[in-house]
């Protein structure tokens, strides 16, 4: 077949395979690779193994492993660390002690293809997470947790595999260990804290959408050649990659639109596509052994799965139907599986029996997790629509800037903090501003650029004695909340003591947790602490009023000197809060929440004292 009708083929398959898997509620995964098996070698040969197939399709696997390290929410990660520590351990040993067992007494395998392949069984990607996203309950307590337990469980396996290919590898000196030990730190160094670090200053300087999508794609190779180079296999690379440049690319931002769009239209199909090439059909025609094989893994990872959320259903209290999404998200297996399989077939660790059996796992978990998660899902939504309400529902909100155009930002921020309601005006200067917010019942969101908002690693935080007395401190509160969320920043409230205990209850709020530091401001006098602590890649958040409010003072008529004064050189944001009577009683909201314990409370005022007559400011 020509060159170009192969393309055209690929393309036609790229475009109509999601269309007809949506039409019959199979995930498209396996129809590419379905696609990809038809068309091969195997079946109608119209398209071979070709070098370039090949390397395209490895550049979509390394693509996948980047997309499932950034795709982390690393603020609810924090949040649920432990929870996410546990929920990993429990969904990667238990199938993978499961796996050892049949794989070796029950299907023959010698202990070094027994580890590798119980390792895919520990290992699980999110597929149907768009499942989630769709249903609207992405900060649902189960999901955060299983989203951490995901990068635990695809990280194990990944260094199993590293360790597998080291032990079949060729025997080394305490020399050449040394060597490799001092690759493998300055792989880490390099990927972990240099890379992040240079491309937030690349974003600083340049803005192009092309330039930043470019210098991703730089990283995303160059961690995968480090990996390589330093003993690892390159999906490794491309995963920490992932997760250093998590905070650099918000889920709402154009630049990860534009990485999504390019490896979900490109790069994945082209590796699942190219996955199915190497499928020997006849294999399954030839005898029993590969449906025994498969028979055997689907049914290990679907009870040591089974099994994981059971636990984990105890030790965490969730719901069954809660089990039942734990379930059905850590049931789908692609990225890390595949890559594994690949991988291992290459290496001669798995023969063409074991690779088509782990295929057909892949295809048959895939399916069935699409419909358990669909059913989980659905019903917990309902539920959460039942009981909660938005926190910005019937929410107005008019984002401006001055002097500057920032208007494609402001949708962006409005996109972030998910603002149904939003108006964009550009302002000339402050006085229009204040004239702005005199005449409108809407928020005001006053915004002040520095620094591509992506690189923003802190959120400090001003508010006003007495502001948890306002209508709207729930909305101001949620509007922090979801951006810290989408950037991956840590928050810090500068408040009064009083303003400060009903911060901490709000952090604590069931179902929308919020891991932050505080400092004591007694008053907006002090704000001038906030230029002495601010630092590069931090953004101002200043929480106003307007007069007549419980929160007003007088001295908010001098943030525009201040801002120009101290604070030019940081992004800085000022938030009028809408300001209406009727809003929800703050004692009432709050009393559910466990207060701070009397020795703690008495523990902390001793400390502010002291810090205060020694001036001592807390590290940020």
């Amino acid at each position: 077949m020509s060159p170009l009708l192969t393309i055209v083929l690929i393309i036609g398959i790229i475009l109509f395979i999601p269309l007809l898997c949506r039409t019959i509620h199979v995930p498209s995964i396996v129809g590419f690779i379905l696609a990809g098996m038809i068309i091969g070698p195997s079946v109608l040969g119209w398209v071979g193994n070709s070098y370039t197939i090949n390397t395209l399709g490895k550049i979509g696997m390394l693509y996948i492993m980047f997309q499932s390290g950034s795709e982390i929410d690393m603020n609810d990660f924090r949040q649920l660390k432990y929870h996410a520590i546990i929920s990993g351990i429990l969904t990667f040993f238990i199938p993978l002690i499961l796996g050892l067992i049949t794989s070796h007494w029950i299907l023959g395998m010698n202990w070094t293809t027994s580890v590798l392949l119980a390792s895919m069984y520990g290992s699980h990607t999110l597929m149907t997470y768009p499942i989630v996203s769709r249903y609207g309950i992405q900060k649902n307590k189960a999901v955060n947790i299983t989203i951490g337990a995901t990068m635990w469980a695809i990280t194990l396996s990944l260094i199993v595999l590293a360790v597998v290919e080291g032990y079949i590898g060729e025997s080394h000196s305490s020399f050449d260990y040394m060597i490799r030990f001092a690759l493998l730190a300055v792989f880490l160094v390099t990927v972990l804290w240099l890379f992040p670090w240079f491309t937030r200053i690349f974003f600083k300087r340049y803005r192009d959408p092309i330039s930043g999508y470019a210098i991703v794609m730089l990283m995303l190779v160059s961690a995968a050649l480090l990996a390589e180079i330093a003993g690892l296999e390159g999906i490794l690379g491309a995963f920490l990659c992932g997760v250093s440049l998590n905070r650099l690319l918000p889920n709402r931002s154009p630049l990860a639109g534009r990485l999504t769009f390019v490896g979900n239209s490109i790069f994945v199909p082209l590796f699942l596509i190219s996955v199915g090439l190497i499928i020997e059909v006849e294999a399954f025609w030839s005898g029993w052994g590969t449906i025994i094989i498969a028979a055997v893994m689907i049914g290990t990872k679907l009870i040591g799965k089974s099994i994981a959320a059971w636990i984990g259903q105890w030790l965490f209290r969730f719901s069954g139907m809660e089990r039942r999404l734990i379930f059905g998200l850590t049931q789908a297996s692609a990225a890390g599986t595949l890559a594994i399989a690949t991988i291992g077939y290459e290496l001669g660790i798995f023969s063409s029996e074991i690779l088509n059996a782990s295929v057909l796992m892949i295809l048959v978990l895939c399916t069935a997790a699409s419909f358990i998660t669909e059913h989980a899902a659905k019903l917990i939504a309902l539920q959460e629509k039942a009981q909660l309400v938005s926190d910005h529902e019937d929410d107005y909100w008019l984002l401006t800037s001055v002097g500057k155009d920032l208007r494609p930002t402001l949708r962006e921020i409005g996109e972030m903090a998910s603002l149904d309601n939003i108006e964009i005006k550009q302002s000339t200067d402050w006085q229009d501003v204040s004239s702005m917010v005199e005449h409108t019942s809407k928020s005001v969101i006053v915004y002040h650029e520095a620094q591509p908002i992506n690189t923003i690693n802190r959120l400090v935080v001003a508010v006003p004695r007495y502001a948890e007395k306002e209508r709207d401190f729930i909305t101001c509160f949620g509007l922090v909340r979801r951006l810290a969320s989408e950037l991956g920043a840590k928050v810090i409230f500068y408040s009064h003591p009083d303003t400060q205990t009903a911060l901490q209850a709000m952090c604590r709020r069931p179902g929308k947790y919020l891991l932050a530091s505080f400092r004591t401001m007694d008053g907006w006098e002090e704000i001038d602490i906030l230029s002495q602590t601010i630092k590069d890649n931090d953004m101002l958040i200043l929480l106003s009023s307007r007069k007549s409010t419980a929160s007003y003072n007088p001295l908010f008529e001098d943030i525009p000197t201040m801002l120009e004064t101290h604070f030019t050189s940081y992004n800085s944001m000022v938030v009028y809060p809408e300001q209406l009577t009727g809003g929800p009683d703050m004692d009432v909201l709050l009393m559910d929440i466990p207060p701070a314990s009397t020795t703690w409370s008495l523990l902390s005022r001793c400390k502010r004292f002291v810090k205060r007559v020694l001036r001592i400011d807390d590290p940020a």
